[in-house]
């Protein structure tokens, strides 16, 4: 352990503590609470539970046509939806579900491999092999590339301390990444390899050093979900799992995430498609990324970043909080206006290039976008 790790993060954060004496924020965050509390278990947990419909063993898994494999997926989440529902409730006891020999959760193991190689987990469906060694548009093989794991003192209040891992390789191209160095120019060279037995190492071990939750980032950690899923079959720990990510994945991933991750903290950047191509090449990425935080907003709880950008209040800031509030239940759901952009990686080298986001946001452009938060009801307490 670090020296800044061993430094009390109550005495560094206070926050963390006295944010959840906001009865609120614990509504909103009342699955995540009672998984961080221990009083409920992680969603990984249950989906272990539940049978692969129709599978005795793994090897037929392993030799199953993936469209059976769909299928069954299909009706195994039904199943899940349903235990999830009564342990929330508290009508299902979870100590007395027996553990089957093949469950859900290998289930997606098994698609979440076949979806990696050729690869499909994100958006952009490049199709490498990566398992037989290409390199995908993330810059990564089929291997998870991991440049630190630490207890992070630094996220929003209720995740601190947030068990944080940072895997290298990501699906975009942001020319003001201030993590280039992880997502882009060393994401495979700086980081340590790790198979998904080692991931849950890792993981096991930020729970037992005090982590509030396991928070899988980057980079962005969807070109490791076949990892990551894998790993879960290795824990476990009572505690939540926190995907933090740009969203930019296929509904077939998004489907796989569902049923494992019990907090969302995704990033929505960009509210015109012309930004979002100019600054970090990614097409279609409204329609994706909100596509899939609006699911992900089903399918557990939510904190939503959004990153206000020099010059982009009007072509960004405002129409993404304006499809928070038409689209998401406002009552359910924390927003995060966040004001740490600052000119990074290839923007701070050629600012010629990108003029309109080659300096902080000013304080008027900040308090613009606060605004229009608190005129849509958005709840931004965090």
């Amino acid at each position: 352990m670090s020296l800044w790790e061993s430094v009390s993060w109550r005495f560094v954060r206070p926050d963390a503590v006295t944010i959840w004496a906001d009865p609120e924020v614990r509504r909103r965050l009342s699955w995540y609470l009672s998984v961080m509390n221990k009083v409920k278990p992680p969603k990984y947990l249950i989906a272990k539970r539940i049978p692969a419909p129709g599978f005795e063993g793994l090897p037929e898994l392993a030799e199953a046509d993936e469209g059976d494999l769909w299928r069954a997926h299909e009706r195994g989440r039904a199943e899940f939806l349903k235990l999830w529902r009564g342990v929330r409730e508290g009508s299902v006891d979870f100590s007395e579900l027996p553990q089957p020999r093949v469950s859900l959760l290998h289930l997606k193991a098994e698609l979440a491999e076949r979806l990696a190689s050729p690869c499909r987990l994100c958006e952009r469906v490049c199709k490498a092999r990566r398992l037989e060694g290409e390199i995908g548009a993330c810059r990564l093989d089929g291997r998870a590339y991991v440049h630190s794991a630490f207890l992070h003192l630094g996220e929003e209040a209720p995740l601190v301390p947030s068990g944080t891992i940072f895997y290298g390789g990501c699906n975009f191209t942001c020319v003001f990444c201030q993590n280039y160095d992880v997502s882009q120019t060393a994401a495979r060279s700086g980081g340590v390899p790790v198979n998904a037995r080692m991931l849950a190492d890792i993981q096991r071990s930020l729970a037992r050093r005090g982590a509030r939750n396991i928070n899988h980032v980057g980079g962005d950690p969807t070109p490791n979900i076949h990892i990551i899923i894998e790993s879960m079959l290795y824990l476990e720990e009572w505690i939540p799992q926190l995907w933090n990510s740009n969203m930019y994945m296929t509904r077939e991933a998004l489907a796989l995430l569902a049923d494992v991750i019990d907090i969302w903290l995704p990033d929505l950047k960009y509210g015109a498609d012309r930004c979002a191509l100019r600054l970090s090449a990614t097409p279609r990425y409204f329609e994706v990324a909100t596509r899939n935080i609006k699911i992900a907003a089903e399918n557990g709880d939510m904190i939503i970043r959004h990153l206000v950008m020099p010059s982009h209040v009007e072509c960004c800031t405002i129409p993404v909080l304006e499809w928070i509030a038409r689209n998401l239940p406002k009552d359910k759901i924390i927003v995060n206006v966040m004001d740490q952009y600052r000119p990074e990686h290839l923007v701070s080298r050629f600012p010629r290039r990108w003029p309109d986001i080659a300096r902080r946001p000013r304080p008027d452009e900040i308090e613009k976008a606060m605004e229009k938060a608190r005129e849509l009801g958005l709840f931004t307490k965090v």
